[in-house]
């Protein structure tokens, strides 16, 4: 809120504020003081008979009395220091002394009289007042430092000086508090995409601003909306934009923030959160990764113990279901793992609502990229279409990734503007890793790869249903030693022979080496590993066997089994063998196709020893077109034809510049002319 608007005087000046560092001052000074009275030196208290002793045998050289005390204090000379405190020069300091009570300052100098009649006493006499100051600093001091020190710990325990944290203020919420003069600046128009979550999220901003539009009509809002979705889609980024939306509180805060070491701190934090919020109401409160404390409750591993995460839960419950209906405070969740939450947060009267927040589709990444394009220098060769088209599968975090990655490796190559090769290097960056051409690989290795690869580029060209291919490369590539980039196509649903033509052509790399090396290596592990978690889903989840037909062992309410499977140990053993028995046919399929494929399998693996990446038109110049082009693999296509004419015209360029006679100079002309 702004305070100047009501306050037509201006702000108000700042108050004085106790700072601790003049504590530290004071405590120095007082330090000080102590030091410069005592001088280090060392003291101490005697009798009246030893104090008469050591003064009549010319121990004392200056004795100074504090009349309005009655009090003497003696420097002692080093002869007499050493028999007093039997200690050495530099431990007793410069001006060891001793002190001691006398009846009154009269009978005192009457004294100092006689022992220099008598014994011809001559050290100095002084007579002083005794200063209240210093006595007070030579009492009380060291229980002041104690009081000052006690004063700091117990300031830095109770986090005043650095946060709502601490020891005494463990069970406060953490929330922090924004409103529309924050510093959170996204808005609406910042959220690409995800058009009908933005809907439902501005029905809840809508409502906050204007509740008497729904009241009127009988409607209530919903107490909780929870976004879930895949990371990185732009949950927490709606958050925000309701943040800078609204006009009205907005509390944010972690599900992990309300765990903590000590009990029943969860519970109270989740208390004190939402009294917060029913004093500022209307409001939000946003709780972001909501299943660090929403996890499904007797699913924990303590066996029956007293379990913080289920305490915190249930007053969470509690709290979410103890206010009225229009009491004007949302909750907004987000979470990766809806399935593992507690059915009891998901019930009406709770979060009434679940916003799916799902990988953006064609258009939506389209749009994600204008948003992120705005600040990055582009020049007309990006092509925007291009860049959604070949990035499936990419979340919008991925995406602004995409976007800064290939301003990074534009200024790398110190241009002036982000070109359109520097985003489809930043995507290979992404998916595949960085380049590692400084890998060490033998000749045969170097072959392996390039046999392997090409049987992958064999085999995705000439099956329906398989990706169409990018490129292919065997530079290493992050963990990969070789790579192939697919387009795949954007389906709801995917069919059996989809899943099984896509088996196969990841087969293909194996398939290959067995087919032309006769022998197998380990290059092939991550293929395998993908067939094989395929195959599984095909049987187990999807019902696609032929002895075990329409049947799925997928719980997706994330209750999961127990300990017990939900399937007999010979339904295992079935299982099993469909497994196998799928991954082997479409193994041998590979090879059948390979083998009818050599002649164009071998010249692929040809150019790619020779150039070591090559793309779909050079597929195509061997094999010829693909049988089955979509619409993908057209605007590849049209890349490919873009490419090939750039190619030309670099060639002709290089060509006419080879052919350029450079100036030599009178004294080197065939060294120039070697040198061009």
């Amino acid at each position: 809120m702004n305070n100047n608007a009501s306050n037509p005087q201006g702000p108000k000046k700042k108050l004085f504020r106790f700072n601790i560092y003049w504590m530290y001052s004071i405590v120095g000074l007082m330090l000080l003081g102590l030091y410069w009275v005592n001088d280090g030196s060392a003291s101490k208290e005697v009798n009246w008979t030893e104090f008469e002793k050591i003064a009549i045998n010319g121990g004392i050289k200056k004795i100074t009395v504090y009349t309005n005390k009655d009090y003497v204090e003696a420097f002692l000379t080093d002869s007499a220091a050493q028999s007093v405190f039997k200690a050495d020069k530099e431990r007793m300091g410069s001006n060891p002394k001793i002190y001691t009570n006398i009846p009154s300052g009269d009978s005192f100098a009457k004294t100092i009289e006689t022992w220099k009649q008598q014994n011809g006493f001559k050290a100095d006499i002084n007579y002083e007042k005794s200063s209240d100051l210093t006595n007070i600093l030579l009492s009380f001091g060291p229980i002041l430092l104690l009081i000052v020190i006690w004063f700091f710990i117990m300031r830095r325990m109770s986090g005043q000086s650095g946060g709502n944290g601490g020891v005494f203020n463990v069970g406060k919420a953490k929330a922090q508090l924004f409103d529309k003069e924050g510093s959170i600046q996204v808005t609406f128009k910042d959220v690409a995409g995800l058009s009908e979550a933005k809907q439902e999220i501005e029905e809840i901003v809508e409502f906050l601003k204007n509740p008497g539009r729904y009241n009127d009509l009988g409607g209530k809002i919903p107490k909780g909306a929870l976004l879930v979705g895949p990371p990185g889609t732009g949950k927490t980024l709606l958050a925000k934009a309701v943040a800078g939306e609204a006009n009205v509180p907005f509390f944010s805060l972690s599900g992990s923030d309300f765990v903590e070491m000590f009990v029943g701190v969860g519970a109270s934090r989740v208390r004190d959160l939402f009294r917060q919020a029913k004093e500022k109401a209307p409001c939000i409160v946003f709780i972001d990764e909501i299943d660090a404390v929403g996890r499904a409750r007797g699913k924990n591993p303590n066996m029956g113990s007293n379990d913080e995460r289920e305490n915190t839960l249930n007053q969470l419950l509690t709290e979410m279901d103890g206010f009225g209906s229009n009491s004007g405070v949302i909750i907004l969740a987000a979470t990766n793992r809806a399935d593992i939450l507690d059915k009891a947060l998901l019930r009406a009267g709770r979060f009434d609502r679940q916003i799916y927040v799902e990988l953006p589709d064609l258009n939506d990444r389209k749009a994600i990229f204008g948003v992120h394009l705005r600040n990055v220098k582009i020049d007309d060769s990006v092509d925007v279409d291009l860049l959604s088209r070949q990035t499936p599968g990419f979340s919008g975090a991925d995406i602004a990734n995409v976007c800064n990655e290939a301003a990074l490796i534009a200024a790398r190559k110190g241009k002036t503007s982000v070109q359109k090769q520097d985003f489809m290097d930043a995507v290979d960056r992404i998916v595949g890793g960085l380049e590692k051409r400084s890998k060490i690989t033998t000749l045969e290795e170097k072959r392996s790869i390039a046999i392997h690869e090409a049987g992958h580029a064999s085999l995705s060209w000439f099956l329906q249903y398989a990706n169409p291919l990018v490129k292919v490369t065997i530079v290493p590539r992050g963990k990969a030693l070789g790579a192939a980039w697919y387009l795949p196509e954007e389906r709801q649903i995917t069919t059996r022979e989809q899943l099984l033509d896509e088996m196969c052509a990841t087969l293909g790399g194996r398939a290959a080496e067995e087919v032309f090396l006769g022998r197998t290596s380990t290059g092939a592990a991550n293929d395998l590993e993908r067939v094989t978690k395929q195959a599984y889903a095909m049987v187990v989840y999807f019902g696609m066997s032929e002895k075990l037909p329409n049947l799925s062992y997928y719980d997706s309410t994330g209750q999961e089994y127990g300990f017990t499977k939900p399937y007999s140990e010979e339904t295992a053993k079935l299982i099993d063998n469909e497994v196998s028995a799928i991954i082997a046919e479409q193994y041998e399929r590979a090879k059948r196709i390979l083998l009818e494929k050599k002649e164009g399998h071998a010249q692929l693996t040809e150019v790619l020893l020779s150039r070591e990446v090559i793309f779909s038109e050079d597929v195509e110049h061997i094999f010829g077109k693909r049988p089955w082009a979509s619409r993908s693999e057209e605007i590849l296509n049209d890349e490919a034809a873009e490419k090939e004419e750039e190619k030309i015209a670099e060639s002709f360029a290089e060509k006419d510049k080879a052919n350029e006679v450079p100036p030599t100079s009178e004294n080197e002309p065939e060294e120039k002319n070697e040198q061009d």
